[in-house]
């Protein structure tokens, strides 16, 4: 989680709030209350604030990097302006669970300034605890921090301030733990600090938002090139090429952009030049390797003109083709194989894939091949070499494997030691491989359970798919430290429809 150190003031108002929350447990004096008015209206004075300086970042960016580079700025801009919506939808949902909260306080007294119920200490529990409102905002909350953090890469999310976030208070001598919400809006609180508390997370929300809006809208200046240093590069589709087929290859400055138009020579000869890049194509017409010589010449700021040479070979060569399997040297029953064929001085879109067992789908270089026996098969690679002329590029041969058998886990692990508080916690088996490439899943479809304690007969329960019974979590329920669980006979099924007999599971509880 992206993390960052809150601002003097951020640690300023968060402390002094705990303290009036403990002086609300022993009484709720005028001036207790005032303290939580004064500090509800800091707080949305500094809403105003931030925001204001969101709408200046904003506009500041509106009239110089969107106005001069609206190719580079415009997506940078949209992405910005939707984590001020994400932020500005909860900011909006917070201010109407306030309006109803006051509406059932009373409304506002004129007399006081204040609202009128907010020394009442019911209001809150009744409306955030009882209604469930703060259940629901506990979860608008967190739904918020992620998805403001979702618009940062995660090199960006370092460092980043985000204060916007509920943690359940922890342990004090209580028989039951209480939540975020029980603690901040729960028996004892009175409305005035209820009203604080949401307050406080409308602020937090507009932090996160300007600090992840100017973490965006600074992306603009890295995207704009220094063309203070030059390297000349051409870049072919393909240096290998099939007899007949013509070859092509761009030529351009890797740090041009669009409004620059360098003059382009190849060999001599000026070659056409489309948004900084140059393309040359000659036909070949024979075997054999080829080498050419451009040249790019760059007026510089001072007027001279700069001159950059790039060299560049290439092979005319008879057809030829490869096939490889993207992630290992077999086809695995059950699961997709992706293949990339590639078939030198053909386009991909060119290229045609046919297998001795099985079937295979796709275009453009990416294949999927589906098989179903153990043993080897044969993928053959056909392409267009010429209008209307289909010719044979290569055949490989693959061998056809069954997916590896998975490991059974529970609570994280397939033996050792494991603390029975987690152990008690769990309440299914999986099956899982290790060192896999392929997203195959297993399903364990059933087990034994044994539950073996120190000097008392074991337990034995029997259990179909991948749960615990009823049964089994009441016995489980009982585990204590020295108490060894084990789940025997487990068979699984994985996506090539076999059954397959598992290695026990050996778990002692600690």
């Amino acid at each position: 989680m992206a993390g960052g150190k809150e601002t003097p003031r951020q640690r300023m108002m968060g402390i002094l709030y705990l303290v009036l929350l403990g002086l609300v447990a022993l009484q709720i004096p005028d001036s207790l209350l005032d303290a939580f008015k004064n500090i509800t209206e800091s707080l949305s004075q500094s809403q105003t604030n931030v925001q204001t300086g969101i709408n200046n970042t904003f506009d500041a960016f509106e009239k110089t990097k969107l106005k001069d580079q609206p190719e580079r700025a415009k997506p940078i801009y949209d992405k910005a302006k939707q984590v001020s919506k994400v932020a500005t939808d909860f900011t909006t949902y917070v201010e109407g669970l306030k309006k109803e909260l006051i509406d059932v306080g009373g409304g506002y007294d004129e007399t006081i300034h204040d609202y009128k119920g907010r020394s009442d200490m019911d209001i809150s529990a009744h409306f955030m605890i009882t209604q469930k409102h703060g259940e629901e905002l506990r979860k608008q909350v967190d739904e918020t921090r992620e998805k403001l953090l979702s618009f940062l890469d995660e090199k960006d999310r370092q460092g980043v301030n985000i204060s916007l976030n509920v943690v359940d208070p922890p342990r004090n001598g209580e028989v039951t733990r209480k939540t975020w919400q029980e603690a901040t809006f729960g028996e004892g609180i009175p409305m005035g600090a209820s009203i604080t508390a949401l307050t406080k997370l409308q602020v937090d929300a507009k932090n996160a938002e300007n600090e992840i809006v100017k973490k965006i809208l600074g992306k603009v200046d890295q995207a704009v090139v220094n063309l203070d240093k030059f390297s000349a590069v051409a870049v072919a589709p393909s240096s290998y090429v099939i007899a007949g087929q013509p070859y092509t290859a761009q030529v351009f400055l890797t740090a041009s952009d669009s409004k620059s138009n360098p003059n382009i020579t190849v060999n001599g000869a000026s070659i056409p030049v489309k948004e900084g890049q140059g393309t040359y194509t000659v036909n070949t017409s024979k075997e054999g390797v080829f080498t050419w010589i451009g040249k790019i010449s760059v007026k510089q700021n001072d007027g001279h003109t700069k001159d950059y040479q790039v060299t560049q070979t290439y092979q005319v060569a008879k057809p030829s083709a490869v096939v490889s399997p993207d992630k290992m040297n077999v086809l695995y029953i059950g699961v997709p194989n992706p293949l990339s064929v590639s078939a030198p001085g053909l386009p991909k879109d060119k290229l045609r894939l046919s297998i001795t067992e099985g079937s295979i789908s796709g275009s453009d270089g990416a294949f999927v091949a589906n098989v179903k026996n153990p043993g080897t098969v044969k993928v053959t690679v056909s392409g267009e070499a010429a209008p209307g002329k289909t010719q044979t590029l290569g055949t490989s041969e693959f061998r056809v494997k069954r997916i590896p058998d998975p490991k059974a886990v529970f609570a994280g692990k397939s033996s050792g030691a494991v603390a029975a508080g987690n152990i008690k916690a769990q309440d299914k088996v999986f099956a899982k491989l290790e060192n896999f490439e392929f997203d195959a899943k297993f399903n364990v479809t059933r087990f034994t359970l044994w539950i073996v304690k120190p000097r008392q007969d074991p337990i034995q329960l029997t259990g179909q798919g991948s749960d615990l019974s009823g049964a089994m979590k009441s016995a489980m329920a009982t585990v204590t430290p020295g108490t060894r669980v084990i789940f025997a006979n487990i068979v699984a099924v994985g996506p090539d429809g076999t059954q397959r007999g598992l290695d026990d599971i050996s778990l002692l509880a600690n």
